[in-house]
């Protein structure tokens, strides 16, 4: 029997270790016991967000620690620069919309990044409230260059608010050294746990913001959040089952260490995209992240027979095309509890099912490629 591989992009494989703490009896939130635990969680968490900022925890997904930073520092009928480049970016334009934010996009098409000159160029024509951005954005594997980006942002009086929900924890991300005022994240990807949790770093300048908004939210009301959590605690009942594995699993990165788990991240990726060259697949993205790889398909390939094959074989799960990319590429992820010997083997997997499946190519050449790659750093 195979064990289940995700190699989708959320969730991803959670270690045994964290799903061990997380069937431990459960215990009630309010208790010094549990003020304990997230104090040292809140400790951790700055670790590896690279932050001396606050970074709030809630009981909810990615896309509601997005909604939440949005409508905590953007007035209504504010105004938004929302860099979009995929499914994710879009999702934020479409927050900002239902709450009646003035949206300017700077849009492009999708496997391509907005360029910091395009961000400084729109900065200079108009004041804005706050700029959204996709760091990695998931759905079309690309990356910003977020340090560039920010730097302009900085000199201006807006808010940056930060998709980094596939890059905390996978690649480099420096807010506080960048200038990110607000960066979200989410349990389920490169932090190795089940969906649940979703994070947002906040800094002093988005903090001097909050106090100017009034909003009608009571659940995502970042001032009871950051209130709360000057003394360790939570305004409403958390996830604390998720909240004992984060525990664990965020101990399990600062062990490794945060820049050995970017160079292991960084070393998959560059594997993976070896072996596609080496198969004669072409990359998805002109600026790919290296937290999830897009891979075009042959012609004539169909999505659905290919995955399909693809896990019933295996039980390698990959992730198919968003957007104008469905159908047209499958994607890889190489974030959290992911290792060389996963990824060879994936790669065998895709080289079988390839063959099986009629396409042209020199058996073993993807696995040769990474290995040749994956030898030039030892993981």
């Amino acid at each position: 029997m195979n064990r289940i591989r995700l190699f989708t992009p959320g969730p991803t494989n959670v270690p045994e270790e964290v799903l061990l703490e997380m069937a431990r009896p459960i215990f009630h939130h309010r208790t010094q016991e549990y003020k304990t635990l997230f104090a040292s969680v809140n400790k951790l968490l700055q670790q590896v967000l690279q932050t001396a900022n606050p970074v709030v925890t809630i009981a909810g997904s990615g896309t509601a620690a997005f909604e939440c930073a949005m409508i905590n520092t953007i007035p209504q009928g504010g105004k938004v620069l929302s860099l979009s480049n995929g499914k994710f970016a879009e999702r934020w334009v479409t927050i900002a919309k239902r709450n009646k934010c003035q949206v300017t996009e700077l849009k492009v098409e999708y496997g391509h990044a907005v360029t910091p000159q395009q961000v400084a160029d729109a900065l200079s024509k108009g004041n804005y409230d706050a700029v959204t951005l996709c760091h990695s954005e998931t759905s079309t594997c690309t990356v910003h260059d977020l340090q560039a980006i920010a730097a302009h942002v900085r000199k201006t009086e807006a808010i940056l608010i930060v998709d980094g929900i596939t890059s905390v924890g996978a690649i480099p991300v420096r807010p506080d050294e960048w200038g990110v005022d607000i960066l979200v994240t989410g349990s389920q990807k490169a932090l190795m746990l089940p969906p649940g949790l979703g994070f947002l770093s906040v800094s002093e300048k988005a903090r001097k913001k909050i106090e100017t908004i009034s909003q009608p939210n009571l659940y995502l009301s970042l001032p009871h959040y950051l209130k709360s959590l000057s003394e360790n605690d939570v305004p409403w009942t958390p996830a604390v089952t998720l909240v004992r594995g984060l525990h664990k699993s965020l101990e399990m990165i600062t062990q490794e260490g945060l820049e050995n788990v970017w160079k292991r991240t960084a070393a998959l990726a560059r594997a993976t995209r070896s072996a596609a060259t080496a198969l004669g697949l072409k990359v998805f993205s002109s600026s790919p992240a290296d937290s999830v790889t897009g891979i075009h398909y042959p012609a004539g390939f169909d999505d659905k027979t290919f995955r399909g094959a693809v896990r019933k074989q295996f039980n390698i799960h990959l992730a198919a095309g968003q957007g104008t990319m469905q159908g047209r590429i499958f994607r890889i992820s190489h974030m959290g509890y992911v290792d060389a010997l996963d990824t060879l083997g994936m790669i065998s997997a895709l080289e079988v099912v390839l063959k099986q499946q009629g396409y042209s190519f020199n058996f073993g050449a993807g696995v040769a490629a990474a290995h040749q790659e994956l030898a030039k750093l030892a993981l």
